[in-house]
This record gives C-alpha cells, structure tokens and sequence, in this order.
C-alpha cells in the first residue's frame, strides 16, 4: 500500500512541468490576491499581515480572507441626507471653542450636530444598569427600541424579555435588532412570547453560508453591530458597554465584567434614534417605522448638558470614532485617561497617545490584567514598551475584566460607549459613543477611574522581564503581527 502511494506521488511529479505550472499557479495566486488587498488602502501593517497569510497559507488564507477579510457597506442614503439637514442647523457659535474642531469633524463624518441632554446618569455595572432598565421599560407607552450585540437566554435575558412582552401588550411598539453573531445563543423560540404579544424581531447580518448559489456574495461573518442602544418613547436612551448577560451582573457574579453605561434624557436621544432607525431599516428593509418615529417623538427639550453622538461602522470609510478619540487627545491641556478592554491601536491613535505623553500631559490607560482574548492581551502589551518611554502611565485592572471604554480629557470632555480602542472597533464593527462636554459628569467619570486605580497596579517596565525570549517576547510579537486581522 506504502508502496502504491510512494510510486503514485512520483509518477504526479513526473508530469512534465508540473512543479512549475504549480509554481506559476501560486505566484499568479500571490499577484491577484495581494494586488486585490493593497488597492484596499489599508495601513501597511494590515496589508502585510494579509499579505503573508496568502502567501504561508495558500488556500486557507484565501478562505479567511473571504470570510473575514475587508467589506465595504453600501447605505449611505439616510446619512446624506441626515447630514444635509444637519449641516443646515449646525452653529458655530454654538459649539464648545475647545473642541470645535472635533465637532464639526464629527458632524462631517456622520451627520449629528451638538445636542443636548436635559439628565446623564452613569451606571456602573449590571447591577446598576438592569434594575433602572427594567424599570423604565415599564413606563413604556408608545415603544421600545433594543439593539444589542450579546443577548443571552439567561436570568436577565429572560427578565428583560419578559419585561419588552408587557410593554407589547400594553399596546407599546416593541422592535429588537440583535447581531445574529453575538446573540446566537438566544432562538427566535426564546423571544415567542415576545412575538405573540405584537413584538418584533430581527438579526443583524444574518450567516450566509448555507446559501451555496449566491457563492458570490460574501458572508458578513466580520461586521457586526457592536452598539448596545435602548429606546423607550423616544424620551430615554441607554448606550454604552453593558450587554444583555448574566456574565455581565455582578449581582449574581463574583467574576462579572467591570463595565459603565449611560442613561440620557433630552434632545439626544433623537440622534441615539437615528442611530437605530438606520440599522433597522438595514436589517429588515422596512421604512414604516420613519413615519411612527418623527410622528411620535416629544417636543424638543433643550438641556444644558452638551452631547454629541459619534457613530461609525464599515458602511462609512472615515472611522469617525477613532478620529474622534485621536481629534480629543489632540485638543487636551493637562489629563488624557483612558479604559479599554483591547488595546490595539493604529498609528495616528499610538502617535497621538505618545505625543500627549511627551508634551507633558498626564496621560493614563487601563486595560485588563488578562481580557477574554490572550491573543489581543499579548498584541496590547507589545505596545507597552513605547507608551512607557513616551510617559504614558499604564495600569493593568483585575481581577475582574475590565469592560468598560471610557475617555477623559481634562476637566470637561468624557466620551463613553461601545467601541473598543483596537482595529476592530473602528473599522469593522458598527459602534456608537456619546461625547459629553460637561464638568459634573467628567468629575463623576474621574472619581470612578482613580477608584479603578486601587485594583489596577500600575506597569512599571515590561523591558525589565528577564524569561526566555520564546516565552517572554515572541507571543507578543505573533499577536501584534496578527492585530489587524483581528
């Protein structure tokens, strides 16, 4: 049998000129694809990595490249004319001199202008956030909008499954987009009651694997909604970190994520409003709800907390939020502090990091101690070396795992949201954060942050570590080699 093989293999090299057909194969291979990836215009780092996974992995590099590389989004209609209008109200003398230009840039790249909020509550934790949650959906008259990445099937799961079925059958309008990657766990079997009662269902990029005939068409395994909004009759919006799990409630966790979420009242919770519209007409192709929403939103009310909304994902090419936090950095005078779960940064976010540091400016980031992810836990320190010469200040949180993605400039900029400070983040996921120009809710974020400092020992010198290099520098290495893939 051996021998059958060993003689079948010699006589397949035999074929006259087959190595170099082969040979000729994989190069056309490497031309087409890789000419395919640079005309990307990704930054060189993400080109080389996909670069050399095509080339070390022939044919599973192209699988991977299929399902998760680079996608571009085409719905850009409501944000044109979102922006139209917005451009049209936007005044200048109305904005924040300090962070002028960052507004505007935000306005230019997604359409919201300066709003306002009338009350901004942080909630730390679940054990915060799910109780005030629960309870302002039982106000709920008119309707309720949920959009989540992770929706579990589990004790606050089902509560807040429970607690969107008595809304509906109170006769409220209840619609709940969630990312079909995310909240797989949660069935469509799950949310029948929710269904009985008039609620609505839908799944953010659904898989196409199974779809054989439409081979053409790639499936979105690498762009999901990240955003975690809450609307309830257009007069209350939630956003920020927390998910719907058990995983996430330190009532019932000893281990749960550290994380921070908001809840506002006012004016901006109409853009929080587009936000989800836009996505759910993405998702299920129904425009009725435009109409039900303008129809029924409050009067405006203005209030004396500026907010702006920032939201970016793969349908636009100007990765708003990442140009907000790096546009942020730029304009401090004295503090950048900074909470994220992946650090994983581009060259214009480390060069502004950096640039703080050197010029003097406090400026401070906490990751987890280990995150859920060692491969992005060992591509954050990998950057360790450069912040700490620059001056950045680094903290490590733990035992529990650091969730929450905060930004504090100074006395009076706090930005809080879905979006984690790695390529992912800004590029591939759908995110939405809030920019609060406010001094009581900046001092209410920096008392959280330094009580964080207690169970977060700051990093001294990695440089200083003395084990083998194969165990101490190389996994650093492969992981930030890998970063822009991840």
């Amino acid at each position: 049998m051996l021998n059958a093989l060993h003689t079948g293999w010699d006589g397949f090299w035999a074929i006259p000129h087959i190595k170099t057909w082969l040979i000729l194969g994989w190069l056309t291979y490497l031309v087409w694809l890789g000419g395919w990836i640079i005309l990307q215009k990704r930054e060189p780092a993400a080109t080389l990595s996909w670069l050399m996974s095509l080339a070390f992995l022939p044919y599973l590099g192209f699988l991977i490249y299929y399902l998760l590389g680079p996608q571009k989004i085409d719905r850009h209609r409501l944000r044109r004319a979102r922006r139209r209008v917005a451009l049209a109200a936007f005044d200048d003398e109305s904005s924040n001199p300090e962070y002028a230009e960052m507004q505007r840039m935000v306005l230019a790249t997604t359409g919201f202008p300066p709003a306002s909020a009338t009350h901004v509550d942080m909630l730390v934790d679940g054990s915060h956030k799910y109780p005030r949650l629960l309870q302002d959906i039982a106000t709920a008259t008119r309707e309720v909008h949920v959009e989540y990445y992770i929706y579990e099937p589990d004790q606050n799961g089902t509560a807040l499954r429970d607690a969107l079925t008595a809304a509906a059958k109170r006769g409220a309008k209840v619609r709940l987009l969630l990312d079909a990657v995310g909240s797989k766990k949660a069935s469509k079997k799950f949310f029948q009651p929710l269904l009985d009662a008039g609620g609505e269902l839908a799944w953010f990029h659904p898989m196409r694997l199974g779809r054989v005939w439409k081979f053409w068409k790639r499936p979105w395994v690498n762009l999901r909604t990240h955003r975690k909004i809450v609307l309830i009759d257009g007069r209350i919006g939630y956003t920020g970190g927390i998910n719907i799990t058990d995983e996430q409630d330190d009532r019932l966790r000893t281990d749960a994520y550290r994380d921070l979420h908001l809840r506002m009242e006012g004016n901006v919770v109409r853009e929080l409003q587009q936000v989800f519209v836009e996505d759910w007409i993405y998702a299920t192709d129904d425009r009725s709800l435009i109409s039900d929403v303008v129809q029924g939103m409050p009067p405006l009310v203005a209030g004396d907390i500026p907010v702006q909304i920032v939201s970016s994902g793969p349908d636009s090419r100007w990765e708003a939020i990442h140009r907000a936090h790096v546009s942020a950095i730029h304009a401090a005078h004295h503090r950048v502090w900074m909470t994220t779960p992946y650090f994983v940064p581009g060259e214009a976010a480390m060069m502004a990091l950096t640039s703080a540091a050197l010029g003097g400016i406090d400026v401070r980031l906490m990751v987890p101690k280990m995150s859920d992810s060692k491969l992005v836990t060992f591509a954050a320190r990998s950057y360790y070396d450069a912040l700490l010469a620059a001056g950045v200040k680094l903290y490590e949180y733990g035992p529990r795992m650091l969730h929450s993605k905060t930004l504090l400039v100074d006395d009076d900029l706090a930005m809080i949201g879905s979006a984690n400070f790695d390529h992912r983040s800004f590029r591939l996921n759908f995110e939405v954060h809030a920019i609060i120009h406010d001094r009581h809710i900046a001092g209410e974020l920096e008392e959280l942050i330094e009580g964080e400092f207690a169970h977060a020992p700051r990093v001294r010198d990695p440089g200083t570590d003395r084990r083998p290099l194969f165990t101490a520098r190389l996994p650093e290495a492969i992981a930030r080699l890998m970063s822009p893939l991840l």
